[in-house]
């Protein structure tokens, strides 16, 4: 299974990726494509990933497609709530969700970023 790579991007480094998949695909070579997920900003990105909303991707982590009765009874919480969640996940591209119900196709979150001290700037980490 994939990691789903979180990031915190302005969008300049995104433009560039763009860029250089134009390149690849001009010179007809592969790139392996690696699941990826980009917040503008720090506060998006805790908007997004609650604690709750984070339970929820941890009971759907590996068992497939799940219904929204049977994850709100894993997580504890009534299924209204549990749904309104998935609705917000899925919205943010973090789970996949159809009628059947939701699903995070991967064994885990990365996220890649660092927070610099100094101003107070989420930026992305340089490896």
């Amino acid at each position: 299974m994939s990691t789903l790579n979180i990031h915190l991007d302005t969008g300049a480094n995104l433009r560039a990726g763009f860029t250089e998949a134009g390149e690849l695909a001009v010179a007809a070579k592969v790139r392996e494509a690696v699941p990826a997920l980009y917040f503008r900003s720090y506060e998006d990105l805790h908007r997004i990933l609650t604690p709750s909303r984070l339970r929820v991707v941890m009971a759907l982590a590996g068992q497939g497609v799940m219904s929204i009765d049977e994850l709100a009874y894993r997580v504890g919480r009534d299924a209204p709530a549990v749904h309104q969640d998935v609705i917000t996940l899925a919205d943010a591209g973090v789970i996949d969700h159809t009628e059947k119900g939701a699903e995070f196709p991967h064994r885990g979150i990365h996220l890649d970023f660092w927070l610099d001290l100094s101003d107070g700037n989420m930026q992305r980490h340089e490896q």
